[in-house]
Formats: structure tokens, sequence, C-alpha cells
């Protein structure tokens, strides 16, 4: 799966750079575009497109869900 496609957005939710995208990261890029998801809806979508149970997103499954649900 060639994951340079959806590497730069991925870049941007993972605000400390460990290479994978936890709940709070989501829940503080959701704020900053003025949606009002909780926490806890982010647990939900991390825990939908995480495929290893690490309740975090790695590129590789970000890029796998991006792929799989485009327009």
């Amino acid at each position: 799966m060639p994951t340079t496609e959806y590497a730069a957005t991925f870049a941007l939710v993972d605000t400390d750079g460990d290479g994978r995208i936890s709940a709070q990261e989501l829940a503080s890029l959701m704020h900053n575009l003025g949606d009002e998801c909780t926490e806890e809806q982010a647990a939900e979508v991390v825990r939908s497109m995480d495929g290893d149970g690490d309740s975090r997103i790695s590129l590789e499954e970000f890029a796998r869900y991006m792929a799989r649900n485009r327009a």
C-alpha cells in the first residue's frame, strides 16, 4: 500500500511526531477545525481505523482507510 500520498496529511495530525495518531491528537485537530468532537468520539474513530489493536493509527493504517473511503 503506497503511503506517500497521505504522508503530509498524516504528519499534520501526528503532532508529537511519534509516527502514530492518538485519539487525543485527532480530537485536537477536530477542535482546531471547529468540530465539537469529544475524545471518546475520536477514540471510536481511532478504533475503527486501528488494524493492529495498539489504540493508535499508523501511517499505513491511515493510508489504507483513506484509500478505501475515497469519494
